[in-house]
């Protein structure tokens, strides 16, 4: 396996137990929950933050390529 994958399946793991971690926080936390509740609003902050991480490893990354090596060339780069 290339390094840079075996990085991001432990990139990918330890996320995944941040996520579980902060669930479980979430769940124990005492009710009611009033919408001033910063430590609450700092739990749901930080699972979005590490939900956008996982979504952002897994998302499939489009570079664009351009045709021709530069606008002055008529001829394509393939």
């Amino acid at each position: 396996m290339d390094d840079y994958s075996e990085c991001l399946d432990i990139a990918r793991q330890e996320l995944k137990l941040a996520k579980a971690a902060l669930r479980r926080k979430m769940a124990e936390y005492p009710t009611p929950i009033a919408g001033c509740d910063e430590q609450f609003n700092y739990l749901l902050d930080q699972s979005e933050r590490v939900r956008n991480a996982l979504a952002a490893l897994e998302a499939p990354y489009f570079i664009p390529t351009p045709r021709k090596l530069n606008t002055a060339q008529g001829i394509e780069s393939r």
